[in-house]
């Protein structure tokens, strides 16, 4: 038979125009093989019946739940029986060997087969082992653990004996890339699967619609889960040795993977896989809304050094680092055990859609409530402190989880999953950092969150700053007097008493936001207000129209340097984040012959800029050097 499949792979290749011969001797072998094959099997199957396989179970203690050891029977090495089942084990090898070329031929993929599981001869071994389990299995529906426990068992004792007896005999008929192994843990997995498929799962699937015991479902569902993936992890183990770490090509290992895992029963099943998808998520959102309801899982850890400096490094990892509240940590450990789960999947499309219905839409349920926190604040001046905090609670959980999702999407696993969903139907068209981001879309709705709440929060400094110095900024009574009330600040400068209560509300609330926000945030948040606080304060001098006496300058400066203080523990030069504030104070303190040549100068328009930018100034205009200039009164 060999020798005719040469012979018609011969006529293919280089006569295809005798296809219609190539047919006719197609049907005649697979006449004849319809005849061999069934004759094989029986003789095979008397053969080990006679040999005393299977063993029998020790039926008391597999009751009680302890599962007794068993060998691989030694009388299969024994003189003609031996010899009689290396014949049969070899014939129906060699009818596998004949089927595979065929098959290989007639779909012209002659040479692309990468790895072969499924062996006829241990299928054959296997089968009336199932037969005897399955009586065991039928009394354990409630009991999933013993059914594990059995399969692997059995597999376990069996396996050395099946690789030293078989391999040798897999190798002489030629059967390349078949292991002796990995087809004894496939077969075993299979009729395991085989039997929760028809007996367990779809039972519970039937159960599942009745939403009166919908409850008492989802808890043996997620029992039945958790010993499957288990198990799952077990039988792999057995083959830790023989499964070859680095692959050709993915589908490769899908094929090889997909006998070795019960959660296959999915892959087949689309229906069932949304409904353990949906019965995760359910559980995972049971578990996370007490702690969202919990104030004291919001808390956070106020253990960073309030007097920071610029230069820090930033290098955030742990939740420590990101202050972020054990709701977070909560979060990011119910999510990825929803992952790990699905990671025995043997194939990438369930896992893909696994992973999106329950991770990905868990981490869109959190970050809406993530969102609603935020919005039960009040910014108001009594509330402030207590807005801050839970504000800065829900930034810090959204970096912190962002930065892990983002980790994850680093890992070879979820690049692989995101390249192979980029290039199928379930596409969600997922441009965010990059096309190989498997959480793009969910990390730009945290980046949102946190963005436009520290929005929120530079907003309420500065709507308070604005109406507790309003009369400061506005009245000018300050700035055109000579002798003034003044109150000693920390560092000796006469700082207005109209704008103490500004400086006093800025300074704790950023210090509570030191404690509260994390450092890569916070660093943003006090840069962005120092930059608001400058275009503020400049554009109420330039709008105001206050004449500036010399110890209006004098006091304005003075009050400045304490506007500058409040910055003092997050940088060196905090004037440097002022600059069109230290610019005006560069004009204002220029002489009168100074200011006179250099409104010379801008007026002839010529030199202007150049003149400007000898002096320093970079940051106002023509028009705001002129206005400052001219709201100064007489300086000598």
């Amino acid at each position: 038979m060999n020798n005719i499949e040469e012979v018609l792979v011969y006529i293919e290749k280089f006569q295809a125009q005798w296809h219609r011969l190539l047919e006719s001797v197609d049907a005649r072998v697979d006449k004849i093989l319809v005849v061999v094959r069934p004759q094989v099997l029986a003789d095979h199957r008397a053969l080990l019946a006679s040999l005393g396989w299977p063993p029998k179970l020790l039926t008391p203690k597999i009751d009680s739940g302890e599962i007794a050891g068993l060998s691989y029977p030694r009388v299969l090495m024994q003189g003609d029986k031996s010899k009689g089942y290396s014949q049969t084990f070899l014939a129906l090898c060699s009818l596998q060997h004949l089927q595979r070329r065929r098959e290989d031929r007639q779909h012209n993929i002659i040479g692309q087969r990468k790895s072969c599981v499924g062996l006829w001869a241990i299928d054959e071994l296997v089968s009336p082992i199932a037969s005897r389990m399955e009586y065991h299995f039928s009394k354990w529906a409630e009991q999933p653990e013993f059914m594990f426990a059995l399969v692997y068992k059995i597999t376990k004792d069996f396996i050395i004996g099946v690789d030293d007896v078989l391999q040798p005999l897999i190798d002489k008929a030629m059967l390349s890339s078949c292991s002796a192994k990995e087809a004894w843990v496939s077969a075993m997995v299979q009729m395991l699967s085989g039997f929760l498929a028809k007996s367990v799962f779809s039972v519970l699937v039937e159960r599942y619609r009745d939403k009166q015991i919908r409850s008492e479902v989802i808890a043996s569902w997620l029992h039945l889960i958790d010993h499957t993936v288990s198990f799952d992890k077990q039988m792999r183990s057995l083959l830790s040795s023989e499964t070859p770490f680095f692959l050709e090509e993915s589908k490769s290992f899908e094929g090889l993977s997909r006998g070795l895992s019960v959660l296959t029963i999915f892959c087949d099943r689309p229906e069932w896989l949304k409904i353990w998808a949906k019965i995760e998520l359910k559980d995972a959102w049971k578990k996370i809304q007490p702690l969202l309801k919990d104030e004291r899982a919001w808390i956070i850890d106020k253990e960073c050094d309030v007097m920071g400096t610029e230069s820090k490094h930033f290098v955030l990892s742990t939740r420590g680092d990101h202050k972020a509240p054990l709701v977070a940590e909560s979060a990011l450990k119910i999510a990825w055990e929803m992952i790990e789960r699905s990671q025995t999947l043997p194939s990438l499309q369930p896992r893909i859609r696994f992973i999106r219905s329950t991770a990905a839409r868990f981490f869109w349920y959190f970050l809406n409530g993530l969102i609603l926190r935020c919005k039960n604040t009040d910014f108001s001046l009594e509330n402030v402190d207590a807005s801050i905090i839970k504000v800065c609670g829900s930034i810090n959980a959204a970096r912190y989880i962002e930065s892990k999702m983002q980790e994850w999407s680093d890992d070879v696993s979820f690049l692989e999953m995101r390249i192979a969903e980029k290039d199928s139907d379930i596409d969600r068209n997922n441009e965010v950092l990059g096309n190989s981001c498997f959480f793009g879309e969910e990390i730009k709705s945290l980046e949102e969150l946190m963005t436009n709440w520290l929005m929120e929060i530079i907003s309420a400094l500065l709507h308070h700053f604005e109406t507790l110095s309003w009369e400061y900024l506005q009245n000018g009574r300050y700035f055109v007097q000579e002798n003034l009330h003044r109150v000693p600040a920390v560092t000796d400068l006469a700082v207005s008493f109209d704008i103490v209560q500004a400086l006093d509300a800025l300074k704790s609330q950023l210090h509570l936001l030191k404690m509260s926000l994390n450092p890569k945030d916070f660093l943003d948040l006090w840069r962005s207000v120092a930059d608001a606080l400058d275009q503020f304060v400049s554009r109420s001098i330039f709008t105001s129209g206050i004449r500036y006496s010399s110890g209006g300058i004098n006091q304005f400066d003075s009050d400045m340097q304490a506007l500058f203080h409040v910055f003092q523990p997050f940088c060196y030069r905090p004037d440097a984040f002022f600059p069109c504030i230290r610019e005006i104070l560069k004009l204002l303190q220029m002489s009168k012959e100074e200011a006179k040549l250099l409104q010379v100068a801008l007026f002839k328009d010529k030199n202007g800029t150049k003149c400007l930018h000898s002096l320093g100034i970079s940051h106002l205009t023509f028009d705001q050097v002129d206005n400052v200039l001219s709201n100064r009164k007489c300086r000598s």
